[in-house]
């Protein structure tokens, strides 16, 4: 089974704000702004960084699964957590064997998504999606790849999660999802990206704390920008 960090969803009470800071922090350029979260009582917009994709999510009205989010968490960060893979028999029977609970299967045309309870796993809302063909990503758009600027980033290489017991949630989420812990037990990597698990260090609670770019510019590795209550890293 092929596994990889193909997106990752942040949320914002506005909209535009947050668009605006994304947008001048990694010079990346809007591809698609989905109706489909409709259905959840938000809005949103999709950002390619090379053949991943950031995404930011707000809510339209009070009582969203998002909006209780920016509530708990305390304002902007992350959200979701969207992996895929090329074998949906070998994750549904992952689901199985470990009690994952479902909350939403997302059907496109062209791929299918599996969300998993987030209580489950801890950390995120995650989604582990099987695109035809691979390379393609229908929740992007029709015509994402004349968006794509790589002059400041080119990839998403990581995101980051904050939780009370790194290794345990860690190794949850390897035994669901798949993929290879590290010798220290807190990172899980992909065949592409990965996930790392770090203690809650800014008071926010457990959840998405930050995502590793790839920087096209070498003398940028090492550093970072928050964006949308996100830190970026450069790597």
């Amino acid at each position: 089974m092929v596994l990889r960090l193909r997106q990752v969803a942040l949320v914002a009470h506005d909209l535009a704000a947050a668009e605006a800071e994304v947008t001048s922090s990694l010079d990346v350029e809007l591809c698609f702004r989905d109706p489909g979260v409709g259905e959840f009582g938000l809005h949103n917009a999709l950002f390619p960084i090379g053949d991943t994709f950031l995404e930011i999510v707000s809510p339209l009205h009070d009582g969203t699964t998002a909006g209780r989010l920016l509530e708990r968490r305390g304002g902007n960060g992350g959200y979701m957590v969207l992996v895929q893979t090329d074998d949906l028999d070998e994750t549904r029977r992952r689901i199985d064997a470990t009690g994952t609970r479902l909350v939403y299967t997302a059907q496109g045309e062209s791929i299918l998504g599996l969300h998993l309870h987030p209580r489950d796993l801890g950390g995120a809302i995650v989604s582990i999606d099987r695109s035809e063909p691979a390379e393609d990503w229908e929740w992007a758009g029709p015509d994402w790849r004349p968006h794509v600027r790589t002059s400041t980033v080119t990839t998403i290489a990581a995101v980051e999660i904050q939780a009370d017991d790194p290794t345990a949630m860690a190794a949850r989420w390897a035994e669901v999802i798949g993929g290879t812990l590290d010798a220290s037990g807190t990172v899980l990597q992909f065949d592409s990206g990965a996930v790392r698990f770090v203690p809650v260090a800014d008071g926010r609670g457990e959840g998405v704390s930050g995502v590793d770019v790839a920087a096209a510019d070498p003398a940028r590795r090492g550093t970072a920008v928050v964006a949308c209550g996100t830190r970026f890293r450069f790597v």
